[in-house]
């Protein structure tokens, strides 16, 4: 159900910020409904949620006042004023179902999250790849800066302390916006931030044309400044010719631009000018260019906003990654292990660049598929993505809520990945083997790197508590000694 198919008109912004009821959340378990969750009892209202699993966020926000179930059942329809649902959920949810029986309103995610925006002056960052890391970096810069910003960023934060957080002082909310179902496009920001453009989600969109309409209609609806990446030419495409456009990256006509980028371990230095004038230097200790050109978005918005450079780039010094962005699980003078959420071929160039640049000696990635209809329309740009790992293990694909596809398989990457010329590529269907898979290759000084969007991590996680075993015994039997992780008991 749209917002035109609700039961009876609503004022959603008044009736979510400048009153109280009782709402129910259906999915609430989900990164991203924890965090309306969040901010709806902080906003005071009375929050009931409903989930298959629980988890540690749920158990959290029961302590802030949530009243959680395990299960959907219709009569948590019974009470509650409004329905907020995920977009995980189907139509068929019997507490919708019953929702949409009784005539109440029932609203999506991002349609609450837009609403709740409208209560303060708006900054959305949206764009394919690098969304959770800038947002949760603007809203630390602003945080800094003292400008008390709410946010809503879409996983956990270590440095803001949680995904969400609304702050009756400030004016601003910092939102990541999720492009990937056409709900950007409700947003109403006072300023936007276009990190990039290119074919993605193309479950949902017809092609690269109705990606950027989308786009376009979040830069119509936005009141005050565009920021975009010059380097990326689809969003210079859409963003150029506007008035109230302004540029970062590393050309050189860009507003807001880097120069002399120098890698350090896990992190870099570099130079920026604004607006034709040199402003200082910054350190990042997130490593990658596609996360200097992040902080050069932040910097750009920052600067705007009137918070000093001084500030910026002491707070950008202090900025650490969000959960499963280029996250170390297990780190000894022999291995290190790190997992990444990124599962588009762009994020996987970008994390693997990032990577070689920490100087291991090699790099080992496991990669999990993460839905069929993606790796099937991008399977040749997946292919081309592994250049910079020396050894690839693909398992098979994570569907999330689609159904599979006869002969999309974890196969059909490692195929791509071999026809493109890479020697080290090598296919593991089960999942839970992926970890040994890997463990075997392991050299010491090696980088280890979990690539996906689903369950992945877990193999890395097992690995990293296999190596603590294996580096303890090592240490007992000494330079001279072997221990090899996975040998068979028989050969």
């Amino acid at each position: 159900m749209t917002s035109s198919e609700r039961a009876f008109p609503l004022d959603l912004p008044g009736f979510l910020t400048r009153e109280q009821h009782r709402i129910h959340l259906v999915g609430v378990a989900g990164s991203g409904m924890s965090g309306i969750a969040a901010l709806l009892i902080k906003l005071g209202h009375t929050v009931s949620g409903s989930d298959k699993v629980s988890t540690m966020e749920t158990d959290r926000l029961q302590g802030l006042g949530l009243r959680f179930r395990e299960q959907h059942r219709p009569e948590d329809a019974d009470t509650a004023d409004l329905i907020v649902f995920s977009s995980a959920i189907k139509g068929d949810n019997p507490i919708l179902v019953c929702a949409r029986s009784y005539g109440k309103p029932v609203v999506r995610r991002a349609e609450a999250l837009a609403a709740i925006m409208r209560g303060k002056r708006g900054i959305v960052i949206a764009g394919m790849h690098g969304k959770t890391t800038t947002s949760a970096m603007t809203a630390h810069v602003l945080r800094e800066g003292g400008l008390h910003p709410c946010h809503y960023v879409g996983a956990e934060i270590p440095i803001l302390g949680t995904n969400a957080h609304w702050d009756s002082r400030g004016e601003y909310f910092v939102a990541e916006g999720d492009e990937s179902d056409g709900t950007i496009a409700l947003f109403q920001p006072e300023h936007t931030v276009i990190l990039n453009i290119e074919e993605e989600h193309l479950d949902f969109y017809a092609d690269l044309g109705a990606i950027e309409k989308v786009f376009a209609q979040l830069i119509t609806q936005t009141t005050g400044k565009v920021f975009y990446n010059i380097d990326d030419k689809n969003a210079v495409r859409v963003c150029r010719s506007l008035a109230r456009g302004i540029s970062y990256g590393f050309a050189d006509e860009a507003d807001y631009r880097a120069i002399d980028i120098r890698p350090r371990d896990f992190g870099s230095t570099f130079r920026v000018s604004g607006r034709g004038q040199y402003l200082g230097e910054v350190v990042l200790n997130v490593p990658g260019q596609h996360n200097v050109h992040n902080a050069l978005g932040v910097i750009a918005l920052a600067s705007e906003l009137g918070v000093t450079f001084e500030k910026i780039s002491k707070s950008l010094a202090k900025f650490e990654h969000a959960r499963r962005r280029f996250e170390i699980k297990y780190h000894s003078p022999r291995f290190l292990l790190v997992d990444d959420y990124g599962h588009h071929p762009t994020e996987i160039r970008a994390t693997l660049k990032a990577a070689k640049s920490v100087g291991r000696k090699r790099v080992l990635t496991m990669f999990q598929p993460h839905r069929y209809s993606r790796t099937k329309a991008l399977r040749k740009e997946f292919g081309r993505a592994f250049d910079d790992a020396d050894r690839v293990v693909v398992t098979d694909v994570y569907g999330s809520n689609e159904a599979p596809i006869p002969g999309v398989t974890g196969q059909m990457i490692v195929d791509e990945v071999v026809a493109h010329g890479h020697r080290g590529a090598s296919y593991e269907p089960r999942l839970e083997w992926v970890h040994c898979a890997v463990g075997n290759m392991l050299e010491s000084g090696d980088l280890v790197l979990s690539l996906g969007a689903g369950n992945i991590h877990e193999q890395l996680s097992a690995l990293a508590a296999d190596l603590v075993i294996a580096e303890k015994l090592k240490a007992i039997v000494g330079e001279n000694g072997g221990v090899r992780l996975y040998e068979p008991l028989s050969k």
